[in-house]
């Protein structure tokens, strides 16, 4: 009988908990392992990323599970460790979930963000009144891009209030038409500020570009003159018909088809803006432009071709086609995907590297399943050295091989506006975000009259 009881409790309390042991430890094995393939790929985050209290993480994997991008935390030794961390696009959803309050958001090391543009709390840049906010300060998502162009605005307006209007003079320019700009124009319409809004292309910047009916995450935000916007996930149409829909009941205008060439400050301390248009004086300028820039290039014979595209925005334009994408981050895979489901299309996708380690976690599953079925083929360690007419020149794993091909496509990033940012005088590196005695001496530069 006592026999039966010990077998009965092992049953019910010790079974579940070797499992339990069991499951933890393959998770751990696994985390191990993409954060060894990880080194590969990245040196660290770039930007925004989890900063992990490890004297107060219980090790639950709350942070883990939540986490949209997949394998960029893990649980090693019972704490919560970052292996991804390059991945990171600044969700911040695993600070939201961990129960005990072990996790902050914080900038990746000067070393890291030696690129991005150096910013106090307020979004202002080195040059006293001039604005960065959105993609272009380091954090991605159109939530980050939203609530940045709020605040900035309301920032701009305390400043603004004691301040008598001046003839000719706009309280801020507004440079770009993306989801920052967009909140930006709309918050200075509600704020009563004069200003204007330039875009160089079109209203909603890099999202228009998106490939067709490409899904486009999003978390509940405040725009301002509408509320909020609950929607968690929806194709990039409904989304820029959205905000087509909220820039019209506010009023808001946007110059587009017009690029700034210029940012100088006059003897009065008043900002001159030169586009590609006309002039403008403004007290403040707000930079939403984003960094995906001029598209990068491969830089080989025959790229110059009409056939080679940079972007693609409606797939199902091409059809009973030989395509070449070339690229290993999601707009590649995206526009892969994309054209191999069109009819006919014979696609094949090649990326530099052994494996792909930047993708979302959805977009390596449709991936996986499209491969299976055969829609469209992946090189590894492969990249075009020559284009030609009607072929193109692949090396795959240093053996360089012909291939048929009509339409090829590059997703190799693009050139940041750095060096539009230098003209202007921005300075470069570790991102800024306490007020200390050099953010007053800005301010105290910055024009206070006309």
């Amino acid at each position: 009988m006592d026999l039966l009881i010990y077998l009965v409790f092992g049953l019910f309390f010790i079974g579940p908990l070797v499992l339990y042991v069991r499951r933890t430890r393959q998770r751990e094995q696994a985390a191990l392992a993409a954060a060894e393939r990880g080194k590969l790929h990245s040196s660290g985050p770039r930007a925004q990323h989890p900063h992990i209290d490890v004297a107060h993480c219980i090790g639950c994997g709350a942070c883990v599970d939540v986490c949209p991008e997949g394998n960029v935390l893990g649980v090693i030794a019972g704490k919560a460790a970052i292996i991804n961390g390059h991945k990171c696009i600044g969700h911040g959803l695993c600070a939201d979930a961990c129960p005990v309050g072990a996790i902050e958001i914080v900038m990746a090391d000067a070393s890291i963000s030696a690129d991005m543009p150096r910013l106090t709390r307020d979004f202002e840049t080195s040059v006293p009144g001039v604005f960065i906010i959105g993609e272009l300060g380091g954090l991605a998502l159109i939530k980050n891009a939203v609530n940045q162009g709020r605040e900035c605005m309301d920032g701009i307006a305390r400043r603004l209030a004691t301040l008598p209007s001046t003839p000719g003079v706009l309280d801020v320019c507004i440079v770009g038409a993306g989801p920052a700009g967009l909140t930006a124009s709309l918050r200075a319409v509600e704020r009563a500020l004069t200003y204007v809004t330039l875009e160089q292309e079109e209203l909603g910047g890099t999202v228009a570009k998106y490939p067709r009916q490409k899904l486009v995450m999003t978390s509940p935000v405040q725009f301002p003159m509408h509320g909020t916007f609950k929607k968690l996930e929806i194709p990039k149409e409904e989304l820029l018909k959205f905000w087509m829909s909220v820039v019209e009941e506010g009023g808001v205008t946007v110059r587009t088809q017009e690029k700034v060439e210029a940012i100088e400050r006059e003897p009065d301390g008043i900002l001159r803006i030169r586009s590609s248009l006309g002039e403008y004086r403004a007290r403040n300028v707000v930079l939403a432009l984003g960094r995906r820039g001029t598209p990068r290039k491969l830089d080989i014979p025959g790229e110059d071709l009409p056939k080679v595209m940079y972007s693609l925005i409606e797939a199902d334009a091409y059809v009973n086609a030989k395509i070449l994408v070339v690229g290993g981050g999601d707009s590649a895979v995206e526009a892969a995907l994309g054209l191999a489901y069109q009819k006919g299309n014979q696609v094949t996708l090649s990326y530099r590297k052994e494996e792909f380690s930047r993708i979302k976690e959805r977009n390596a599953q449709k991936l996986r399943e499209a491969t299976k079925g055969k829609k469209l083929q992946v090189l590894f360690e492969s990249q075009p050295t020559e284009v030609r007419p009607h072929s193109v020149l692949l090396s795959v794993k240093g053996t360089v091989a012909e291939i048929p091909n009509d339409w090829m496509w590059v997703f190799a990033g693009g050139e940041p506006p750095n060096a539009f940012l230098q003209k202007v005088g921005v300075a470069m590196g570790r991102q800024d975000l306490t007020r200390d005695a050099g953010d007053e001496a800005r301010l105290a530069a910055a024009p206070q009259a006309g």
